[in-house]
């Protein structure tokens, strides 16, 4: 019986041992010997840069993004209430205001600003706002996204 036992377990530590060898085969920071035969990478090639599926950096990368999505949301959703409604259905509020109302949400709203204009949600002059400086420049709410 015990022998058993210690076959099993050396099994489950093989398989180990082969899955973390594998995986530093294709590691292109590697020290392994053997490790040279991996094939180069690419920026052309589809999986550059994106999380082996099912890993625990897809998860916290999918979970990040959730969470970056809500708060895009929630700050088009602070925009168009203290924002002022135009004839064309969009929201307009300068950035002193909009800073001064959104710090006591988040610190992150011009990194958020940035991404809700990738995002073509929002527009606004200049690569980056900043305090003071850009207090009266125009934010323009284009539209507020989905939240599913």
């Amino acid at each position: 019986m015990a022998s058993k036992r210690m076959t099993g377990k050396i099994a489950l530590w093989q398989k180990r041992t082969d899955e973390h060898q594998e995986k530093q085969m294709i590691n292109p920071f590697s020290e392994w010997e053997g490790a040279s035969h991996r094939s180069a990478l690419s920026k052309d090639d589809v999986n550059y840069g994106v999380p082996i599926a099912g890993s625990s950096t897809e998860r916290r990368g999918r979970q990040a993004g959730n969470l970056i999505s809500g708060e895009i949301v929630e700050l088009c959703h602070v925009i168009a209430e203290i924002g002022c409604r135009q004839d064309d259905g969009t929201y307009i509020i300068t950035f002193g205001p909009l800073f001064e109302a959104y710090t006591r949400i988040s610190n992150k709203l011009v990194g958020m600003l940035m991404r809700a204009r990738k995002q073509h949600l929002i527009q606004f002059e200049g690569e980056m706002l900043f305090q003071r400086r850009d207090d009266d420049v125009p934010i323009t709410l284009l539209r507020i996204p989905d939240e599913n």
